[in-house]
């Protein structure tokens, strides 16, 4: 059976670099014109060329979203369940070489912190790690899952990649979905980021999306790592990846998350500033490529920047995040994996979204109607 690293194979990084930069006006507008787009098109839009049509980009955008998805934002919140990690990666504040006070939750501090998210009205909730397999592994995010899945509707983790009959376990234990970020498609620099650990076999994290969607998991979300590399072409590679996935593995549901490098200790700066100008091009763009995917936006965007980008395209929103282990009420002084720049209360960013005309949902089904 073929996997992504089979299509991933036939592509290079340079020459989509350079189709990016070469498009033309035209080629923008004969995207825009048409009824359904592609791969091709979803380049297009993410060009130099196409940002004079940003306005009519986020018009058509604003458009799809409320067609398909209603005037709805989906609420929920990370769980830092562990900062240990193996792994040395150059932008991470969980990184193996920096010395800090390493901590994973026992049994008692999950249900601690699953007591104050509910407190918040969250019934979504994402579970995160470090990747630490002696410590952090398939035995404690089945555990985790079994303390936590009778207090959420949905269940979601990021945590390292796994095999697939340990998806399979997740998956029947109640996991949602998965999301899982290649950082960068950059095959040749990937191994600068990821000098030490699991986390440094490039081809080993290309083909987990694979391995997730063998699986059966509902959903699988993907992202790169905004500032890492040339955001064009890393996003390109990442919505081709989706498209591979969505053909392949059909009967999931897709999202995409626009993790922008944020401060933390011990990283790198930025090697491509991102502003939010390209940012809203980039959410656009997806969009207006895929009309199904649901597009996620973190606490690592400013207030501004998310309060506008509500009825743009997004349909799901973290708020009040904490990314430290044990960051709402066991351990607020942990380290945290990068500084969060929205730091509103959950009712806060509620509030917002409903002023500017959205629902706010924290509820959207309930599991007993959803068979496994």
């Amino acid at each position: 059976m073929t996997t992504f690293k089979d299509v991933f194979e036939k592509y290079d990084w340079d020459t989509i670099q350079s189709k990016i930069l070469a498009i033309t006006s035209h080629e923008v507008e004969c995207s825009l014109a048409r009824p359904k787009r592609d791969i091709e098109d979803f380049l297009t839009l993410i060009s130099p060329a196409a940002l004079p049509y940003l306005e009519q980009m986020a018009r058509m955008s604003r458009a799809i979203t409320q067609k398909r998805f209603g005037k709805t934002i989906q609420m929920y919140a990370p769980m830092y369940l562990s900062n240990e990690c193996q792994n040395i990666c150059t932008y991470c504040g969980f990184s193996l070489d920096n010395k800090l006070k390493r901590k994973t939750l026992t049994d008692s501090e999950i249900v601690k912190e699953t007591e104050a998210i509910k407190s918040a009205g969250f019934d979504h909730v994402l579970l995160v790690t470090g990747e630490a397999n002696q410590i952090v592994n398939i035995n404690y995010f089945l555990n985790a899952i079994h303390l936590i899945k009778d207090k959420f509707a949905n269940i979601s983790i990021e945590v390292q990649p796994l095999s697939v009959e340990e998806y399979v376990n997740l998956h029947k234990t109640g996991v949602y979905s998965v999301l899982v970020y290649q950082e960068t498609y950059h095959r040749d620099v990937y191994k600068q980021y990821h000098p030490k650990g699991k986390k440094s076999n490039f081809d080993f994290r290309l083909e987990t999306p694979d391995r997730v969607g063998k699986a059966g998991i509902h959903k699988i979300g993907l992202g790169v790592l905004l500032g890492l590399e040339d955001w064009r072409t890393d996003s390109f590679f990442n919505a081709l990846h989706l498209d591979y996935l969505q053909k392949q593995y059909w009967q999931s549901k897709y999202s995409v998350s626009f993790p922008r490098l944020r401060p933390a200790e011990g990283i790198i700066e930025p090697n491509f500033i991102m502003d939010d100008k390209d940012m809203v091009q980039l959410i656009c763009a997806y969009r207006l490529w895929n009309e199904d995917l649901e597009i996620s936006i973190s606490t690592r965007e400013n207030e501004k920047f998310r309060d506008n980008i509500i009825s743009l395209g997004a349909t799901s929103m973290s708020a009040g995040s904490k990314t430290n282990p044990g960051g709402y009420v066991v351990d607020t002084q942990s380290l945290e994996q990068f500084e969060t720049s929205d730091e509103r209360s959950a009712q806060q960013v509620a509030n917002v979204i409903s002023e500017a005309g959205y629902e706010p949902v924290w509820k959207d089904w309930d599991k007993i109607y959803t068979s496994s």
